[in-house]
């Protein structure tokens, strides 16, 4: 009898087989996405179909780093992985380790490679970015004639600035054209000498926006001389002529108002600058008058005449003081005068009794004089000291004495002494 073998040999046995194949262990594959489901855990399963057939998938949570964005279903996608067999349910399967959108890998890479060449050439450099005019009269639009991006562009602008002139260069903004019509748009209204360009469209998919991603048209940016700006699908749409262009702009209508000005906020800013200077002219006349007015008291004050006439008006106050000063030494001199009146006949008085009574003590005096005693046949003894003998106690013989006598003295010279006891 042949060899009965048992379920799970079978599985290992073809497990075994799709590992010896070389091609199995990495192949790519490109499929429809059906049947997708993120799990919980962090695993992906999806289903890979084409018009006759379908293949079961699986990314593991450790391998979605292989995947830049998120599947949904209809992606028309391109798988690398291993195909494997899983034992348990007897299938095989494809074991996803990198997954990338079909046609969009490839123009990925490609906008990548061109995006580090130009960046290494110093295309982006800050440097060569010309800086936007706040006030602008014209204003360049390269874009296709129709659609919301153009209208958005030209609503937006008139509404900022209805004196503003919008030149619009009709360009194709996708297909194989798009390239060669965006840069004769770019190098037409340079030459035409308008003030700001704006280069862009709506958005779209990456193969939609493709012709800003062309080298030419990037080289055609750069060379412009007039300012550009690049507003190239929504916000998180990114494509070569933003990292060229001067200025990029999230979306066509962020561009328009990036590139005009608002005529209405130019009036209330005009209003605020002229009310600022008014005042600051009302300030400053104010401040000069205060300064003239102090110039001129300051002029008044050391002008000759000015200085005149406090010099009169000194005089006059010295005059005054001089004339009271005088006044008041005549009126002071006039109280002395009458006061030494006064003084010369109280003196008088004075020396009348004064004179009353000496010729009273002369007379006394002259009755008690030695001189009138020695009228009498008196005299006055003195020694040669000129001192007063009055005791012959005091003398000795051979003494010089002098005698005053009234009508003269008498030089002598005393021989002997004799004393009334003897």
């Amino acid at each position: 009898m042949r060899n009965v073998y048992s379920v799970s040999q079978i599985n290992r046995y073809i497990k075994n087989m799709f590992a010896d194949d070389y091609i199995l262990h990495s192949v790519l594959v490109r499929g429809e996405v059906s049947n997708c489901k993120y799990h919980s855990s962090g695993h992906i399963y999806f289903t890979l179909k084409d018009a006759s057939g379908t293949l079961s998938c699986v990314m593991f949570a450790g391998r979605r780093r292989g995947l830049s964005f998120r599947m949904q279903e209809g992606d028309q996608v391109i798988v690398a992985g291993t195909v494997d067999v899983y034992e348990r349910d007897g299938r095989y399967q494809l074991y996803a380790d990198r997954i990338i959108l079909d046609g969009a890998g490839q123009l990925n890479a490609r906008f990548e490679q061109l995006k580090r060449r130009l960046e290494e050439s110093g295309m982006f450099d800050e440097m060569y970015k010309k800086p936007i005019p706040r006030y602008i009269r014209r204003l360049g639009v390269v874009t296709a004639p129709t659609g919301a991006a153009v209208q958005d562009i030209i609503n937006i602008s008139l509404r900022r600035d209805p004196y503003l002139q919008i030149i619009l260069f009709p360009a194709i903004v996708q297909g194989n054209e798009a390239a060669g019509s965006i840069c004769q748009g770019i190098r037409t209204l340079d030459e035409y000498g308008v003030d700001v360009i704006i280069i862009g469209r709506g958005g779209g998919s990456l193969e939609d926006l493709w012709a800003f991603n062309e080298e030419i048209v990037a080289e055609a940016v750069f060379n412009c001389t007039t300012p550009i700006i690049s507003a190239v699908g929504h916000e998180t749409d990114t494509v070569i002529t933003d990292y060229v262009a001067d200025l990029r702009a999230p979306t066509p209508s962020a561009a328009a108002e990036l590139a005009v000005f608002s005529y209405e906020q130019f009036q209330r800013d005009l209003q605020m600058y002229a009310g600022r200077l008014v005042g600051s002219m009302d300030k400053r006349i104010y401040a000069l008058r205060r300064h003239a007015e102090s110039l001129r008291r300051e002029l008044v004050h050391l002008s000759p005449s000015s200085r005149i006439r406090d010099r009169r008006m000194y005089t006059a106050q010295c005059e005054e003081k001089l004339a009271l000063a005088m006044e008041r030494k005549i009126q002071e001199c006039r109280r002395r005068a009458d006061v030494g009146e006064r003084l010369q006949v109280r003196m008088d008085r004075k020396l009348s009794e004064a004179a009353g009574s000496m010729r009273l003590y002369a007379a006394q005096l002259e009755q008690r004089s030695p001189i009138a005693k020695l009228s009498g046949g008196y005299g006055y003894i003195s020694d040669e000291k000129g001192a007063a003998v009055l005791s012959v106690d005091k003398t000795e013989p051979g003494d010089l004495l002098t005698i005053q006598l009234r009508d003269g003295r008498i030089d002598a010279t005393v021989e002997r002494v004799h004393r009334a006891d003897q």
